[in-house]
């Protein structure tokens, strides 16, 4: 099998893909322009994608309440420290920045709705490059 998506249910999935896409380089691969207003986005290599939504099916979980190790959104960033800069800038609280033994340097953040983002600069990448 192959990983197609990882969903989260938003308060306005609209402006948190708008803030993605601007912010982190993704790209809107599929959209829903009627309730719950879907969004598919992928990140650089066509390969990893997240879907926002804004379903009322379901209660928003309350993510600034949530514990980072829980889960988070994890992103490879070549300079952790400047991305995360311009991230709080752009709206993101910064939680922590973590140097690791290896060498490799993981910030914590949470986006502008409290969703849990992880910079990573890793010493050696923890997957191959995408064929």
């Amino acid at each position: 099998m192959q990983f197609e998506h990882f969903a989260l249910n938003v308060t306005d999935a609209r402006a948190v893909a708008a803030w993605y896409v601007e912010h982190l380089g993704f790209r809107v691969v599929h959209r829903r322009e009627e309730s719950p207003f879907t969004h598919f986005l992928a990140d650089d290599t066509g390969r990893v994608i997240v879907e926002f939504y804004s379903n009322p099916a379901a209660p928003v979980p309350d993510y600034a309440a949530a514990h980072p190790l829980c889960f988070h959104l994890a992103v490879v960033a070549a300079d952790a420290r400047g991305e995360c800069s311009r991230l709080v800038k752009a709206g993101a609280k910064l939680l922590r920045d973590e140097p690791q033994p290896d060498g490799s340097l993981l910030v914590m953040l949470r986006d502008p709705w409290g969703v849990p983002l992880q910079l990573c600069e890793r010493a050696r990448p923890i997957a191959p490059p995408a064929a």
